[in-house]
């Protein structure tokens, strides 16, 4: 710590002689007024350039003052250049550069010629809350894509976290979703960078435009109630775009899949600076066990109104129904079984039925106004209301006697009514100190968070020998049961959770390859909780976070390395003697170090790092059940991520990730693995896109997914066998039209989640795009 606050001490007093910078802004569009994607831009004569984005804007920063030929390009395009003059110190904003094609013309170009299209874009406005690229970024994080999900026919947000990344999901008995990352369960808790919700309830990708990991604790920025030690799992819904595009599709596929989905924009008036876009998903799907069903329906409108070329207004709405059947959870099954293979009931077999179910309502509201206060400052405020209802949710379980005898359980949840409310004012600012040049962020936010539960109880419904006849457990013997049987427990209640946060970050650099970042996040965090004792309680948070970046090769290679920490808040917990034990946030706290790459014009993306997460005040119980808060606990490891363009519609992504989690003190499980960490994961996939007569449009697709040996108990006594997934697909596009065909697990491997949750067997999907 003492040397890297010597080192950031010694940026702010080094004098040299002041480089005079500029930048170029502006945006491509295609001759019928579209924005143009991937187009590249740059400065002739010089290594300056930029690639447009999805919006058709670029951006090319550190350019001397001068006269230049800015040159736009799109291979199998006609060049386009335009003479640019720029003065020292100056954000030239240029006209818009209207391509001669126009977009019917440029899509054929993309899809019967030379593919341009990358699978990873890393630039991002939610990563760092600033405009900061991931090559003067000291932290590590994963970007999935669009372009991905379409390519491997993706139809869920679980299949959705096998594309790409060195991370596992994990399917809650509750019904929400999370993965594994850096040996920690991290859930889908952001959405647009505000916190959201997916503890009972799994998002539809139908409205998700990238998914976004932020890897290690990231408490700085986003607080305690959204990041969890291994790092941020963000949802970045699709946006109103300028002119009118479309798409109607059609999925089907093994058990029963059926899905339809639409996607449609238009702009409200000529000038287009009233945007509208809407999203919606059917979903109909059977289980591949005896029993079990997935239904759901989502709508997702979004809007946007330029009001001038300062403020901008943004809108979304997201609304899903579902009625799902959950996941039947073991209890206790390391008191027969090594491992999940070990449990007798058939792979495609279950104990209950069809009925047995869940009834969950969502809505999602976002709502963005960006003020644009000059050239270097602007001022963002967000704000959004999530609500997760659970109208009742039946849960299954079993606790098996012997080999044979099982007894049958269920819990009936709700209902229950989650509400996130979140304020957040955020202030982007770039100025200089004699050479020192700033990127500032200030920012303050408001979350609260009620939760009420008017039920929950479960009770023991039987017992069956599975070798004898015996029939699939129906909702009408459970709600007979639960009139007139014995309740386990039940639990009514309202909690109410308020976190105040105010945050600071500032990006310093000398130069244009070396930058510090220093962050600071104090929050106050409150909680009531009517069914608790005490009924309410409060507690303080501070988390530094701190980074250095340096670029050897300028915008192409940089060696980076940080500090980042995050906290969680636990509730007073009452000691066998009658005391109240309060627990201090507990901390934890990461260091890293690696190597970023982004050369060959983005062309080769990579990622290298170490890491280690220290947990110096974890909980700990002794024998007599009495609560110490000195556990320690370390997570530390290496991975590796590659996106590259090896040839003209030749695509490779690949990820590692070794991760090792242990109990370092503690008092039962010292020198265990932390449960849910499996030690190895990796990630690949390969795809190429035909760009010669007679094959154009045609594309290929392979890759797998391996996850080591999961521990799902924190004594290490049972465990979820290691295994490895593959999978392929095959696609036709044209501008009108697609047609892709995935078949997953083509080795039909018999494979469990980290909750021992059983997976598809070998399965495929088909689908057809229209497109207008």
């Amino acid at each position: 710590m003492k040397g890297i606050f010597t080192l950031v001490a010694c940026l702010f007093v080094i004098t040299a002689a002041a480089q005079n910078t500029s930048i170029i802004r502006g945006v491509v569009k295609t001759a019928d007024g579209i924005p143009a994607g991937f187009v590249s831009v740059g400065l002739k004569g010089t290594s300056k350039g930029a690639v447009t984005n999805n919006y058709g804007q670029f951006e090319i920063k550190k350019v001397a003052p001068g006269k230049y030929v800015l040159k736009a390009s799109f291979t199998g395009l006609q060049t386009q250049e335009t003479m640019v003059t720029i003065a020292a110190n100056e954000i030239l904003t240029l006209p818009d550069i209207v391509l001669k094609e126009n977009e019917t013309q440029l899509k054929e170009v993309m899809i019967n010629g030379v593919n341009n299209k990358r699978l990873v874009n890393k630039e991002s406005g939610y990563i760092a809350r600033m405009p900061l690229k991931n090559l003067e970024n000291p932290q590590v994080y994963t970007v999935i894509g669009k372009e991905i999900i379409k390519q491997q026919v993706i139809t869920n947000i679980a299949d959705a976290f096998n594309a790409g990344s060195s991370a596992a999901p994990a399917s809650y008995p509750s019904g929400g979703i999370a993965i594994v990352s850096r040996g920690f369960l991290t859930e889908i808790n952001a959405r647009n960078g505000l916190p959201t919700t997916s503890g009972r309830s799994q998002p539809d990708i139908v409205n998700v435009e990238r998914i976004e990991i932020l890897k290690g604790p990231s408490g700085t920025l986003f607080g305690g109630s959204v990041s969890s030690f291994g790092g941020v799992v963000n949802l970045v819904t699709k946006k109103p775009v300028e002119g009118f595009l479309g798409e109607v599709s059609y999925n089907v596929g093994s058990f029963g899949l059926n899905r339809v989905t639409a996607d449609i924009n238009t702009p409200f008036n000529k000038e287009e600076t009233a945007l509208f876009r809407i999203n919606a998903s059917l979903h109909r799907e059977n289980s591949f066990r005896n029993a079990g069903h997935n239904n759901s329906f989502v709508i997702a409108p979004s809007f946007s109104y330029k009001v001038n070329d300062r403020l901008t207004f943004f809108a979304d709405i997201e609304i899903q129904r579902a009625d799902q059947t959950r996941m039947t959870y073991t209890q206790n099954p390391g008191l027969l079984f090594k491992h999940v293979k070990e449990i007798p009931l058939g792979y495609d077999q279950t104990l209950f039925g069809n009925d047995i179910d869940a009834q969950t309502f969502s809505s999602k509201y976002f709502a963005e106004a960006r003020y644009k206060i000059s050239d270097n400052w602007t001022a963002v405020t967000n704000a959004s209301f999530v609500s997760e209802n659970v109208l009742s949710s039946y849960q299954s379980y079993t606790r098996w006697l012997n080999n044979n005898e099982v007894v049958r359980s269920v819990g009936l949840w709700g209902p229950i009514y989650n509400n996130y409310t979140t304020v957040q004012q955020n202030f982007n600012g770039s100025f200089k100190t004699g050479v020192l040049k700033h990127k500032i962020l200030m920012g303050l936010d408001y979350s609260n968070y009620i939760t009420t539960r008017e039920g929950w109880s479960t009770t023991v419904i039987d017992t069956v020998n599975i070798l004898k006849d015996y029939k699939l457990l129906k909702k009408a013997k459970v709600d007979a049961a639960f009139v007139n049987g014995s309740k386990d427990y039940s639990w009514k209640g309202k909690t109410n959770n308020s976190s105040y946060g105010a945050y600071v970050s500032d990006v310093v650099s000398l130069g244009d390859r070396l930058y510090a970042m220093l962050s600071l996040r104090f929050d106050r965090f409150e909680q009531s909780d009517k069914a608790a004792a005490p009924s309410s309680y409060n507690q303080n948070s501070l988390t530094p976070k701190l980074g250095l970046v340096y670029q050897p090769v300028k915008e192409q290679v940089s060696l980076f390395a940080n500090y980042m920490s995050g906290f969680q808040n636990i509730a007073p917990i009452e000691q066998p003697d009658g005391r109240l034990f309060v627990v201090s946030p507990i901390y934890a706290k990461q260091w890293e170090a690696g190597i970023k790459t982004d050369a060959f014009q983005h062309k080769l993306i990579t990622t290298l790092s170490y890491y280690s997460i220290a947990i110096d005040n974890a909980i700990r119980t002794d024998g007599e059940r009495f609560t110490f808060q000195d556990g320690k606990q370390n997570s530390k490891g290496i991975e590796l991520e590659v996106a590259a363009q090896l040839l003209e519609g030749l695509n490779l992504l690949g990820a590692y990730g070794y991760n090792e989690n242990k109990y370092i003190r503690a008092t039962s499980n010292e020198g265990k693995i932390a449960a849910n960490a499996p030690n190895n994961l990796v990630n690949y996939w390969i795809s190429y896109q035909f760009n010669r007569t007679g094959l154009k449009g045609l594309g290929i697709g392979a890759g797998g997914n391996y996850v080591d040996k999961i521990f799902a108990t924190a004594d290490n006594t049972f465990y979820v066998p290691a295994y490895h997934v593959l999978n392929a697909t095959l696609f036709y596009e044209t501008t009108q039209w697609r047609l892709g065909i995935k078949l997953n697990n083509l080795s039909n491997e018999k494979y469990w989640d980290s909750y021992g949750y059983a997976q598809k067997p070998r399965n495929v999907v088909c689908n057809l795009t229209f497109k207008f």
